[in-house]
């Protein structure tokens, strides 16, 4: 039983190795941010069309009886 603990064990020298290879892959994430979400909101808008236009926010009488536009 002890054997397969020694087994699971990871030490700095494999450690570093992974979170150096983690720290790389969030840096070119980040440096290409912009047009990470840029090509993830156009694979949404595929699956996800945008909703069609009401007749009255069309014309552009979006604005409630009553209230005043500014």
């Amino acid at each position: 039983m002890r054997l397969a603990f020694i087994l699971y064990y990871g030490g700095p020298d494999q450690i570093m190795v992974v979170t150096s290879g983690l720290a790389s892959l969030v840096g070119l994430l980040l440096m290409f941010w912009n047009k990470v979400v840029t090509t993830f909101f156009r694979i949404v808008r595929v699956f996800r069309p945008a909703p069609p236009e009401t007749a009255s926010a069309a014309r552009g009488n979006d604005v409630e009886p009553g209230s005043r536009r500014h």
